[in-house]
């Protein structure tokens, strides 16, 4: 098991950019792969981004393709997602996860073994 604390959510106007980190301990971070989901209000979890262990295979969902970018650091064990020209639609709660099939990332909320507790990231139009 590992505890996940993501960071660096805030309020920010549409079109600017907001990076998100999410920091991994107790496990071995590498060994995982990591997913970044959101949760806006009334509305399902829904996929972001997802990478494997060694951070060569990433997948996206396609309305942040070409906008968001997922990077990991297996020294510091941290995951992050750079988030350029954001949209108000973007505005939800950001949650890591990991995933003990570290080579798989997977688009399923179904498949991650341990959840943050999310940031809020407020896009205003």
């Amino acid at each position: 098991q590992v505890q996940l604390v993501e960071s660096g959510g805030g309020l920010v106007q549409a079109g600017g950019s907001l990076r998100l980190s999410c920091a991994a301990s107790g496990g071995t971070f590498s060994r995982y792969a990591m997913g970044w989901f959101r949760q806006a209000p009334g509305k399902e979890r829904e996929f972001v981004g997802a990478v494997n262990w060694s951070g060569s295979r990433k997948d996206y969902a396609d309305s942040v393709k070409g906008r968001f970018t997922i990077s990991r650091d297996n020294f510091k064990n941290t995951v992050d997602l750079q988030m350029n020209s954001l949209k108000p639609e973007d505005t939800a709660v950001y949650s890591c996860a990991a995933r003990v099939l570290g080579n798989y990332p997977s688009y399923r909320p179904s498949d991650y073994n341990d959840w943050g507790q999310g940031t809020q990231v407020t896009v205003s139009s």
